[in-house]
């Protein structure tokens, strides 16, 4: 999944959807890959300048999803190139 796809199905999320982040850590010569499920609790778009690749204006953003899970737990993720976003479910097509 590439980037512009991972951003596509972030701007479309809603509070109480159920999603699955699938990331990929490499720290030296090691990666392994990791994920989270859990319900959206909040998204937010942060502004940020310490990068690498910088914009003429200095403008370098960050989308963060911040998470529930099964048992209450709140996880704080930050989407980047090596991240891959699934829905799992809806919050619409919930049942009560």
């Amino acid at each position: 999944m590439e980037t512009r796809e991972v951003l596509q199905v972030y701007e479309t999320l809603q509070l109480g959807d159920r999603v699955e982040v699938i990331h990929e850590v490499k720290v030296g010569f090691r990666s392994w890959t990791t994920s989270v499920t859990g319900r959206v609790v909040r998204t937010s778009r942060q502004r940020h300048g310490l990068h690498y690749q910088r914009n003429a204006d200095d403008r370098v953003f960050r989308d963060t999803l911040v998470l529930q899970h099964d048992d209450g737990e709140l996880s704080t993720v930050t989407l980047d190139e090596y991240s891959q976003l699934k829905v799992l479910q809806r919050a619409a097509q919930r049942s009560v």
